[in-house]
């Protein structure tokens, strides 16, 4: 199978993490799908700044860097959404080659300090859009996984899933998705498709930016070793490129590791350090099966 006919979906791609791991993967020669709430520039705000981009433009920079980018408005809390989305792509392609779950409900709130029920309750909408989410795309996504020579479902998650980061909601969606990725792995054994969960850094996004401007010494200290989206997208790539890949299902990686065993760093040669001293260790499952 050549790069330039496979086939991924990364949703919430019209920005941020999702944006730039569309772009990497279509600047392999891939065809991405890509999938926000809606079309157009939309309405996403942090501290009052509208956020940019739009699907269009991210589809339209994986044309230009050599793939082929088709931008599908879904919102994945809107479970007849995510099934016409991989309808569509059954009717389209005939199969899928990689599914990146990255779409999460991000609340203004999340960073803010405080308990849990000083905030809004609008931040459980990170376990509908995040985690009950990457289970319905994934339940959709396995037929289509399954007729790919070799497929792969990657959760984007963090070091949240192991410590306390960011509160309650968050940690449980991170180490929930951790546990999809084992347990996925665990019914996707012989078929030639993998589940694993990817530790991401601190990553360098619009929000990010805003939130160190607003945040001071903490955040800007942790940004200037952050990662860029983009770097992710190529480790995923290597993921779903490697012959090995098998060995790996069901794993929690950390990118900053894990980018070492493809020689891959980000563009100016800078390696970002791992966290795992600082703030834990992925969990391994037991080896216990209960059926």
């Amino acid at each position: 199978m050549t790069q330039q006919n496979r086939i991924a979906l990364v949703t919430g791609a019209s920005r941020g993490v999702g944006r730039g791991i569309a772009q990497a993967l279509g600047a392999t020669g891939m065809t991405v799908y890509i999938t926000g709430r809606q079309p157009g520039q939309g309405d996403s705000r942090l501290y009052g700044q509208r956020l940019s981009g739009s699907l269009e433009d991210v589809a339209a920079t994986i044309d230009a860097a050599g793939g082929r980018g088709i931008a599908v408005p879904c919102d994945h809390a809107d479970d007849a959404q995510v099934r016409a989305l991989f309808a569509r792509i059954e009717d389209e392609q005939g199969r899928l080659d990689l599914l990146v779950n990255n779409v999460a409900h991000i609340h203004e709130q999340l960073i803010e300090p405080g308990p849990f029920w000083a905030k809004s309750l609008e931040l459980v909408g990170i376990l509908d859009v995040g985690l009950r989410s990457a289970y319905v795309a994934s339940y959709h996504a396995a037929p289509l996984l399954l007729k790919s020579r070799q497929g792969l479902i990657c959760f984007t998650s963090s070091f949240g899933g192991a410590c306390y980061m960011h509160g309650p909601a968050y940690g449980a969606q991170k180490a929930g998705v951790d546990k999809l990725a084992a347990d996925m792995a665990v019914d996707f054994e012989g078929t030639g498709v993998a589940a694993l969960s990817l530790w991401l850094g601190p990553q360098l996004t619009e929000r990010t930016r805003l939130v160190g401007a607003q945040h001071g010494e903490q955040y800007q200290a942790f940004l200037a070793q952050a990662e860029t989206p983009e770097f992710n997208g190529r480790i995923i790539h290597a993921l779903l490129d490697d012959p090995e890949l098998a060995s790996l299902s069901g794993q929690t990686l950390i990118s900053a590791e894990i980018a070492a065993r493809y020689g891959i760093c980000e563009a100016e040669g800078r390696q970002p350090p791992s966290y795992r001293e600082m703030l834990g260790a992925p969990r391994v499952a037991h080896p216990a099966r209960v059926v």
